[in-house]
């Protein structure tokens, strides 16, 4: 399978795709950043990160998007620029009927680290050595982009059995009785 993963940031939005298959080795496509110019109008950044997108999309053409589930954080204006950002890579993606997932921080750490606090360093190094890399991609945004496809590579097709199964258990039980 081939997914694009997306982590989402107003300044800087990392993209990276990843061919792969459980138990089957991964291989990297490609992997880049789309910047936006901080003293622009949000605005003309959304349409610049959806620009981005729209290419790596053209470009790439993935069966799967994973995108960071976005978090609450201490600083309101930083969450309101990664939540905007991931609605244009969401919306991209929906135009296009790919399949988007939803992956927050701790389970792409655990994922690709084992563990589901590792730090900025430690998954830059999984994903260079998961890759076969040179060096760690850079920015870090990059390297997390890649470490979301390896994580949806990774647990994907589990999460969609797993949802498959509870819908089908929602329409074998009558409602009332659950």
């Amino acid at each position: 399978m081939r997914v694009l993963g997306v982590d989402p940031g107003l300044t800087r939005c990392g993209i990276g795709v990843v061919d792969g298959a459980p138990g089957k080795p991964l291989r990297m496509v490609g992997v880049g950043v789309v910047r936006t110019p901080a003293d622009a109008d949000i605005g003309q950044r959304l349409v610049l990160i959806e620009r981005g997108i729209e290419a790596w999309l053209d470009e790439h053409r993935p069966q799967y998007v994973a995108v960071e589930r976005v978090f609450s954080q201490h600083n309101v204006r930083t969450v309101m620029g990664t939540a905007q950002a991931s609605a244009v890579a969401l919306l991209c993606a929906s135009r296009r009927g790919l399949p988007v997932a939803l992956h927050t921080p701790s389970e792409v750490k655990a994922a690709v680290t084992g563990s589901g606090r590792a730090e900025k360093e430690q998954v830059g190094a999984m994903v260079t050595r998961l890759l076969r890399l040179d060096a760690p991609p850079r920015p870090a945004d990059a390297a997390d982009a890649l470490a979301l496809a390896i994580c949806h590579i990774w647990r994907g097709p589990a999460n969609n059995r797993l949802q498959q199964a509870v819908a089908a258990q929602r329409l074998r039980t009558p409602k009332g009785t659950a």
